[in-house]
């Protein structure tokens, strides 16, 4: 099995293996990692806003697909060609317009499937913005 992965770890392999997420800034960074769960903060700029005054939908699914793959990561170590099977979202309320904090804890792992709950919360107000559950594929260890 590999080496598990801490906070460290984690960000720089986000960093070296897929610098697009934070090219214009950082904006998603890995806070808290442990076995069976990952913690990433959303520092949004005017790119991940929308009209309304609010952060984006596509910006909460990259927050709860990130944080996902890093609570996979965490446990299993640095796999890049695990990849997201299926994700879905459920936006429950118009987050406020400030820092976004996500939650993910692996539900099952699996050898070739790990599945993850993710809960996206608004740092200012506390409150609950959106659910997800995500399924990777993790391609086979030796």
């Amino acid at each position: 099995m590999a080496t598990m992965m801490n906070v460290e770890a984690l960000s720089a392999f986000l960093e070296r293996e897929f610098p697009q997420v934070n090219a214009d800034g950082i904006a998603y960074t890995v806070t808290d990692a442990g076995v069976g769960y990952a913690v990433m903060r959303l520092e949004p700029s005017v790119k991940h806003l929308r009209p309304g005054g609010t952060v984006s939908g596509p910006t909460l699914f990259a927050l709860a697909d990130i944080t996902a793959y890093m609570a996979i990561l965490a446990q299993i170590g640095p796999v890049a060609l695990a990849v997201t099977t299926n994700l879905n979202i459920n936006f429950l309320r118009k987050p406020e317009i400030g820092s976004i904090e996500a939650k993910a804890t692996l539900l099952k792992l699996g050898k070739r499937l790990a599945v993850v709950e993710i809960a996206i919360i608004s740092v200012i107000s506390g409150e609950l913005v959106a659910h997800a559950t995500a399924t990777y594929s993790i391609p086979p260890r030796s």
